[in-house]
Order: structure tokens, then sequence, then C-alpha cells
């Protein structure tokens, strides 16, 4: 189970990741901090709201799968430790909870990879593995 368990946990992160993206560029669901979008060009709010996107979607889809994790994951540790870590000490005390969950979701989609049912392969001109050609024998002890 653990490539298919592996692509629902790529997907949902990169599906909700792109959502804050799409509310800060288009104030759609809800839009940026409660209403509206962010300025163009604006830093570094506008450019973090097109790498939510962009990376979101692409992780969601599993297509530079990788690349566009560890991306992300540096933005949301960026906006950690340059909006967050200053108000307070404690994610739970400045707010920066869903920064945190998402840099270190994203660090490991980065490590593990896309997992069953990414379009990556598929773009590339073979054809995408099914969950159980990618399951890797788990070590016993």
């Amino acid at each position: 189970m653990r490539p298919v368990v592996q692509a629902v946990f790529r997907l949902l992160t990169g599906f909700l990741f792109a959502c804050h993206g799409a509310a800060s560029l288009f104030g759609v669901l809800g839009g940026a901090h409660g209403g509206g979008t962010v300025p163009a060009l604006q830093w570094p709010g506008w450019w973090a709201a097109v790498i939510e996107l962009v990376g979101g979607a692409l992780v969601a889809l599993g297509l530079l799968t990788r690349t566009a994790a560890v991306i992300c994951s540096g933005s949301m540790a960026y906006a950690y430790f340059s909006v967050h870590q200053s108000n307070a000490l404690f994610p739970i005390d400045n707010g920066g909870e869903p920064a945190v969950m998402f840099c270190w979701a994203f660090l490991l989609i980065a490590c593990l990879g896309p997992g069953a049912y990414a379009v990556g392969p598929l773009v590339k001109g073979g054809r995408a593995p099914a969950a159980d050609e990618r399951a890797t024998p788990v070590p016993t002890s």
C-alpha cells in the first residue's frame, strides 16, 4: 500500500498548497489573508503565491515532483523564518504551523518521490508503473 498512500499524500498536499496560491493570486476560496489578492510582482507574497500554485499543481500531478517539492519546501522554510519566527519562538504561538507542516511534508515528498500514479513517467514517453510494481521490499530484522 505504500506507493498508493504516498500518491494520495502527494496529491492532497499539492492540491491544498495550490489552493493557497489560487486564493492569493485570484481571490478565490476566500482570497489572500481573508479577502482580495496579492498585488502583482510584490515581494515576497506574489512570488510565494506563484510557487504555491504552480509547485502545488506539479506535485499533485506527479510531474517534476522532487524538484517542485524542494522548491515548495524551501519557500515554506523562508516564509516561516522571515514572517513567523520573529513573532514568537514556537509555531503554535507565531501562527506558523501551516508553513512548518507544508515545509516538512514537501521535504518528505522530495525524499520519497511521487509514489504511484504520477504523470511524470507518462510525459517522459514511458508508462506509469502500477502501484505493485513500484513497491520496494521492506527490510525485516
